[in-house]
């Protein structure tokens, strides 16, 4: 069994859950890199376990029940625990007002981003509460608490995300199970891509964002880990934004 903490971080082959996995794996977690990819998740702890860190690679579709339970299951497995969730794997289809979201768009998005989280969760905390201090950590946005021209279906996914944090919360509290999320504004990744496209829309959010400038992964990366971490022990059901201050202003 690993002495050290052990924790899934889905969607961390790059973005955001990558920069996670670095960081927790830095920090002492042996962490479980999983994607859709299991040669980009390989690559990721080879990258972590060549620089000291513990890490196993484990692919994983957030939209397939048997790989998310394949995933606790091959986590407990190898290291005879489980301490935390990251849950930062997404789904997007559409950029676009919503009249361009069909019904096989609003299913992915919705499953992938509200289901298979709750399902992820459930099926973890037995694992979570034999740790006594396990600690669930969703990746929501702002998306999720403004009106949205763009990307407003992704954004009523984020607010039911963020519900499903409160709901959690109090349904695995009692087993010591801590559950939260971060919500970000514009991060400079992969999944942010059409966005970051939109020469207008950058320069929007680099002038009106108090900081003035767009987050990077590692911005995010110090929250999740922080609110994984034993320093956010007193902290669950919190959804804590992390946009520059940008939602201050109004939205966007």
């Amino acid at each position: 069994m690993s002495q050290s903490p052990v924790t899934i971080i889905t969607g961390s082959s790059r973005g955001i859950g990558l920069s996670s996995a670095k960081l927790l794996a830095a920090r002492g977690h042996a962490v479980v890199v999983s994607s859709r990819n299991q040669d980009s998740c390989e690559a990721v702890a080879e990258a972590i376990r060549s620089a000291g860190g513990q890490a196993l690679a484990v692919a994983c579709h957030i939209g397939h029940e048997d790989q998310l339970a394949a995933l606790v299951e091959k986590t407990v497995a190898h290291f005879g625990r489980l301490d935390g969730v990251v849950m930062n794997a997404a789904s997007n289809p559409v950029y676009g007002p919503s009249d361009q979201v069909d019904l096989k768009a609003f299913d992915v998005i919705m499953h992938n981003n509200v289901f298979s989280a709750m399902r992820l969760a459930h099926l973890a905390s037995p694992h979570l509460e034999k740790a006594q201090s396990g600690a669930i950590v969703l990746v929501s946005s702002i998306a999720g608490s403004f009106g949205n021209k763009l990307i407003g279906v992704y954004g009523m996914s984020k607010a039911a995300e963020e519900q499903l944090v409160r709901n959690l919360a109090l349904e695995l509290g009692p087993a010591g199970i801590r559950v939260n999320a971060v919500a970000p504004g514009l991060v400079k990744t992969d999944f942010a891509q059409a966005l970051l496209d939109d020469e207008r829309m950058v320069r929007y959010f680099e002038s009106t964002t108090p900081l003035r400038r767009l987050a990077e992964p590692d911005d995010i990366a110090r929250v999740i880990a922080f609110l994984v971490g034993p320093d956010s022990g007193w902290l669950s059901g919190q959804v804590i934004t992390a946009d520059g201050g940008l939602s201050v202003t109004g939205g966007f």
